[in-house]
C-alpha cells in the first residue's frame, strides 16, 4: 500500500528510518534535560549526541532475539555509543519514546496534508467561479429536480473542504502531544518538569495526564478526521462518475493521448481515477474503526493497539495524501460539457419548472392543494404520454385563467432559478 500509492514526501515520513530517527530525537532530548538537572554528566550527553546512531538492519537483527523493538533500538545505540550509553533511556519506559515520537510523525504528516488540502481548495474555488453561471439540472434521488448552477457543486465542495481543513488543524493539535511520565504515568522516576522541557524541545505539548501511553482518543480523532476527508473526496469522485455516464456526459475525467479504457472495447472512456478514489476511501474509513477500537485498553495499558497502529497510521496518512493529490488533479483537469447540461435540462420537456408554477398560482389566491393538483396532473401527462409541459399549462383553463401568458413565461424562465447564486457565492467565498 505505502510503496504503491504514497508520494515521496509522505512516504519518507513513515519509513522505519524516520521512525527510529524520531525515537533518537526523543532520547537525546531527554538526555539534554537530564544534563541540565545534573542527573547525568554534560560530557556524557555530548558523547551520546556525537556517537548515537543505528541501522534499521541491525535493529531488526537484534529484535529477532529480543522480541522488543525499543530494546533492540537502544541496544544498537549502545553498540555505537559505548560507556555513555548507560545514560540513554534513563528513567523512561518504551511508550515514553514511542508515543512521543508518534506525535512527531503525526504532526509531520498533518503538515504535509494541509498544503494538499489548500491546493484542492484553490482548484475548487477556480472551477466554482468558472461555472458560476452555467445552468445544470439538479437531481434528487437521481431524478431531475430543479435547475441549478454547475458552479454551485464546486462551491459546496469548497465549503466542505474548508471544514475538513479546520478538522485537520484540530487533529494536528490533538496528536502533537508527548509524554515522559514513566511506566504507569505517575512520574515515579522523573519529575513532570522533565516531560515539560522535553516536549518543549521537540515542539510538542505535554499531556495533562497519561498512563503508560498517550490516550488513544487522540489517534482516533486523527484517523476519524482522515476518514471524513476521504469521504468528502469520494463524494466528489462519485459525482464525477455520475456526470461521466454515457446518458449524461455532462463532465468527464481528462482522457490523455494513448490512454486505454478497455482491453475488449476500444471505444471506452472509463472514470478509472474517480473509481480508484472511491475505492481507497473505504480503506481510510475502515482504519478509523481501528482507531476507535484502540481507545479502550486494559488498565494503564496493554499492547493490543500497537500492532494495528503500525498499519493504520501510515496507511491512512499516505492514502489520504494520495487521494488529495489525485482529487485535485481530477477536478483541475475535468472536461465539462455545458451544452450537454442544457440538453439534459430539457429532457423532461419543462417539468422541472413545476415548483415555480405552483408557487405562482398560490400568489394568485389558489390554495396550495389545488395548485399542486393542477400542476401535477399536467406533469403526469408529460411523463406518461409525452408532450410539452409549457404548452399543456397554457392550454389548462384552470391555470390560464389565473396566470397571464407573460406570467407563465416568467415561470419557465431559467434565469429565475439562478438569481441568488451570487449571494450564495458571497457566503462561501466572502
Amino acid at each position: 500500500m505505502i510503496d504503491r500509492y504514497t508520494l515521496p514526501e509522505m512516504g519518507a515520513v513513515w519509513t522505519l528510518e524516520n521512525k527510529f530517527r524520531k525515537w533518537l530525537d526523543v532520547e537525546i532530548a531527554v538526555c539534554e534535560v537530564h544534563a541540565e538537572d545534573g542527573t547525568i554528566p554534560v560530557d556524557a550527553v555530548e558523547e551520546i549526541k556525537q556517537k548515537a546512531d543505528f541501522t534499521v538492519e541491525r535493529i531488526d537483527e537484534i529484535e529477532k532475539v529480543t522480541d522488543h523493538d525499543v530494546i533492540a533500538f537502544t541496544t544498537n545505540l549502545a553498540e555505537n555509543i559505548g560507556e555513555a550509553s548507560r545514560f540513554v533511556h534513563y528513567g523512561l519506559t518504551s511508550s515514553d519514546v514511542v508515543d512521543t515520537a508518534n506525535a512527531l510523525l503525526l504532526k509531520e504528516s498533518c503538515e504535509i496534508l494541509l498544503p494538499k488540502v489548500d491546493r484542492l481548495l484553490e482548484v475548487l474555488k477556480r472551477r466554482a467561479f468558472e461555472f458560476k453561471d452555467t445552468p445544470q439540472i439538479g437531481r434528487t434521488h437521481g431524478i431531475h429536480a430543479e435547475p441549478t448552477a454547475f458552479g454551485m457543486t464546486f462551491a459546496l465542495w469548497y465549503s466542505e473542504m474548508e471544514r475538513n481543513r479546520d478538522r485537520l488543524l484540530r487533529a494536528k493539535d490533538a496528536v502533537a502531544v508527548g509524554k515522559i511520565s514513566g511506566a504507569v504515568g505517575a512520574f515515579a522516576h522523573l519529575d513532570p518538569s522533565v516531560e515539560e522541557r522535553v516536549c518543549e524541545r521537540l515542539g510538542l505539548k505535554p499531556a495533562d495526564i497519561s498512563t503508560q501511553v498517550i490516550q488513544r482518543d487522540r489517534y482516533a480523532e486523527y484517523l476519524s478526521t482522515l476518514a471524513i476527508i476521504a469521504s468528502s473526496l469520494e463524494k466528489m469522485a462519485l459525482q464525477v462518475r455520475h456526470w461521466q455516464r454515457t446518458e449524461l456526459r455532462e463532465a468527464q475525467e481528462k482522457f490523455k493521448t494513448g490512454q486505454k479504457g478497455s482491453s475488449a472495447m476500444p471505444h471506452k472512456r472509463n472514470p478509472i481515477l474517480s473509481e480508484k478514489i472511491c475505492g481507497l476511501s473505504r480503506i481510510v474509513r475502515a482504519n478509523s474503526i481501528v482507531g476507535l477500537e484502540n481507545v479502550a485498553l486494559w488498565h494503564e495499558r496493554d499492547i493490543s493497539h500497537s500492532s494495528a497502529e503500525r498499519m493504520v497510521l501510515p496507511d491512512s496518512s499516505v492514502t489520504v495524501d494520495y487521494l488529495l493529490e489525485k482529487t485535485a488533479g481530477l477536478l483541475d483537469g475535468l472536461v465539462v460539457y455545458p451544452e450537454n447540461m442544457l440538453k439534459n435540462l430539457g429532457l423532461t420537456r419543462g417539468l422541472v419548472f413545476s415548483g415555480q408554477l405552483m408557487l405562482a398560482l398560490t400568489q394568485k389566491g389558489v390554495t396550495r392543494e389545488d395548485a399542486y393538483a393542477w400542476t401535477q396532473r399536467n406533469a403526469m401527462k408529460v411523463w406518461d404520454e409525452g408532450g410539452n409541459y409549457y404548452q399543456l399549462i397554457k392550454q389548462d383553463t384552470d391555470i390560464s385563467s389565473r396566470l397571464s401568458p407573460e406570467e407563465i413565461d416568467r415561470v419557465f424562465d431559467l434565469n429565475h432559478y439562478l438569481r441568488n447564486v451570487d449571494k450564495v457565492f458571497a457566503r462561501v467565498f466572502g
